[in-house]
């Protein structure tokens, strides 16, 4: 497979990490069953990753919900792509939660495992509905950003996103200052995801010696259960919408995506074949107007895998500690996520802080809990990659279906093998793709 320098660095680098999470991982279950009390010891090391995690949610969800408002807005104005695109982006990413609070609820991988004392008292929480309303209004626009509600982060970056949309083209050197403060915020994020070995190691450490083995189960039970969720999320849903839509084979996709899912597996992340994916999709016989507006859109707002991880994660956390949310509390998560999950795609550590994001809007009390899959969260992030990934070459198949903009001879050429793509230009669609992401992605 032709890859860039860049991208076999950048294999390098999230390899390392992976092992080194894996080794801490085993370690920590090793420590945990040899020696319990003194692996309960370890939880302040989790706790400290955690923390580190809690204080970059309110510049994460300010940055992505302004720049993502923005770019809702700037999509709407490209014509019936972009809101063709918008539309079934949101409804996918909905359905994609709302699965995940249905199998989450069905298995409840966290039921039977006491680990309560992990919760804290919350202070200042609203008694009424008055109280709660007006909770979400700061004291000043800038207090939002230190006073750790979230809510309030959510509402001033609303306001400021739609303000910055009525400012038009005035408003145009803001977002970009923006979108640099957001490439800072996920620089250090990425730093601090650097010592998730070692966050993960006091966490698991600590999980095991309190719970035992059955700690270990749990956290497998969750995985297998959202690896299987991911899996029939792509099979079932997004290939019964494709066969809807077009009447093209999900698995003859897949297979013709190959060597991107190859690409995304040893990255972690389905930001790094975004090059590839526009030239295969271009090559596949889509548009290059559709291609172009699809795809990046797509990979802002269209994260189906994060969306079912979001959910199943917050459920495993909530029946854990011993207080599972109730349909009410569930549904507002939900409603949440849709919103903050949007223009985090493909930063490593983004998918946590959204995770812990949520959980301090609605139940605070359960933020500390975060610490229970800080050692999984990685062995995770591969499904939600490639579940991101397919969903966003679903997407540019049946918008440009929609808008008659597929060459359906030649789907049918590549799909079926005749028409191979070119692995050689992508020495050079690697740049000029890159490049043009870099203009259209928000």
């Amino acid at each position: 497979m032709a890859m860039t320098l860049s991208s076999l660095k950048r294999l390098d680098k999230t390899h390392y990490l992976y092992l080194a999470v894996i080794v801490a991982v085993l370690a920590g279950v090793i420590v945990g069953l040899a020696a319990p009390e003194f692996a309960k010891g370890l939880k302040p090391i989790g706790d400290a990753f955690v923390a580190l995690i809690k204080m970059m949610i309110a510049p994460v969800i300010f940055c992505t919900i302004v720049i993502g408002v923005g770019s809702i807005a700037k999509a709407a104005t490209v014509g019936k792509v972009g809101g063709l695109a918008l539309l079934y982006f949101i409804v996918m990413s909905t359905f994609a939660l709302a699965i995940g609070l249905v199998v989450g609820n069905l298995i409840q991988p966290g039921a039977g495992l006491n680990l309560a004392e992990t919760s804290y008292q919350v202070e200042g929480e609203a008694k009424s509905t008055t109280e709660f309303i007006l909770g979400i209004i700061p004291t000043t626009l800038v207090s939002s950003l230190t006073g750790g509600n979230i809510l309030q982060v959510l509402f001033v970056a609303l306001l400021v996103g739609f303000g910055l949309q009525k400012m038009g083209a005035t408003g145009e050197p803001i977002l970009r200052g923006i979108k640099l403060i957001q490439a800072l915020v996920f620089r250090v994020l990425a730093m601090i995801m650097w010592i998730a070995p070692v966050g993960a190691f006091g966490a698991i450490a600590a999980v095991t010696g309190s719970a035992g083995a059955s700690a270990l189960v749990g956290l497998a039970t969750l995985m297998i259960a959202f690896y299987i969720t991911c899996a029939l999320f792509i099979v079932v849903v997004l290939g019964g919408v494709l066969r809807l839509a077009t009447g093209f084979n999900i698995f003859k996709l897949m297979k013709y995506l190959g060597r991107e899912y190859l690409l995304i597996v040893g990255t972690s992340s389905s930001e790094a074949a975004l090059p590839r994916l526009i030239a295969k999709m271009e090559h596949l016989g889509v548009s290059k107007p559709v291609v172009g507006i699809t795809v990046p859109t797509g990979y802002s707002f269209n994260l189906d895998g994060t969306a079912i991880y979001l959910t199943m994660a917050s459920i495993f956390i909530a029946d854990v500690m011993g207080v599972p949310m109730n349909l009410g509390e569930q549904i507002s998560l939900l409603v949440f996520m849709i919103i903050a999950s949007k223009g985090a795609a493909g930063v490593t550590g983004a998918g946590l802080a959204t995770l812990a994001g949520g959980l301090q809007a609605n139940r605070p009390d359960l933020v500390d809990g975060v610490g229970l899959i800080v050692g999984i969260d990685r062995f995770m992030s591969e499904a939600r990659a490639l579940t991101n990934f397919t969903g966003n070459a679903v997407a540019t198949i049946i918008i440009g279906t929609w808008v008659k903009e597929v060459d359906r001879v030649q789907v049918g050429e590549v799909l079926s093998g005749r028409s191979r793509f070119d692995e050689a230009t992508m020495s050079v669609d690697d740049h000029t793709g890159a490049v043009a992401v870099a203009a259209a992605k928000p």
